[in-house]
């Protein structure tokens, strides 16, 4: 998986006015949501930034409010890579993470908002990765079209076993078959989508079917 470099500086103002400002420039409001859980009530120190926030009845994580140029995000942001986001935050911080969620504009589709997900050496994550298919199909071969139905696949492993596709040979996929879920394996990578969703399939054409009375004559 690639890195991609990124300076975020903490924020300490929120709300629609503050985030309205910071948007106007040229700056996107983002949050660190950490992984390490913190007991509570918590008697640790906070940097700028930083606040707790319960998930549990003694438990809570660190959430670091912040926010990036939209200039240096866009290559992040629009692109077929996956990424692992090394952050430095004005201070001195310094962590990886991926992005977790992003929120456009329903209108403009102006990217307004990033939450990025703090990721450690020994903690599996689960991020979505992209297809890619390889081979020629015997379907295909036959007059069949093969169909991509899932461009990306929900994977969960630790981030450094992650790769930046998964390459799936379609060589032997024949005619009005499937590739599911359930039949694939990769290594050190567990698959989260359902067993019986469908990842590609060769589907019948007009010129196969008329290949196939052809035969049956």
């Amino acid at each position: 998986m690639k890195t991609f470099q990124l300076e975020g500086s903490p924020r300490e103002i929120v709300g629609k006015k503050a985030t309205k400002t910071l948007r106007k420039q040229g700056l996107i409001p983002a949050v660190l949501y950490g992984q390490a859980p913190v007991e509570l009530p918590y008697q640790g120190g906070l940097n700028k930034g930083e606040k707790v926030v319960q998930i549990g009845e003694n438990k809570g994580v660190i959430v670091t409010d912040m926010v990036v140029s939209a200039e240096n995000t866009r290559t992040l942001i629009y692109s077929p890579h996956i990424y692992l986001v090394a952050l430095t935050l004005t201070g001195g911080k310094q962590t990886k993470a991926i992005i977790k969620d992003l929120q456009f504009h329903p209108v403009s589709d102006m990217l307004l908002h990033i939450d990025f997900l703090e990721v450690f050496d020994e903690k599996p994550i689960v991020m979505e990765v992209p297809v890619i298919l390889e081979g020629h199909a015997e379907g295909v071969k036959a007059g069949g079209k093969l169909n991509l139905e899932m461009r990306k696949l929900r994977v969960k492993a630790l981030y450094d076993k992650i790769p930046e596709t998964l390459t799936i040979n379609v060589d032997k996929l024949g005619l009005g078959k499937s590739i599911q879920i359930g039949d694939l394996h990769f290594e050190n990578l567990e698959l989260i989508n359902a067993k019986n969703a469908v990842v590609c399939s060769v589907k019948l054409t007009r010129a196969a079917r008329g290949m196939e009375a052809a035969k049956e004559k």
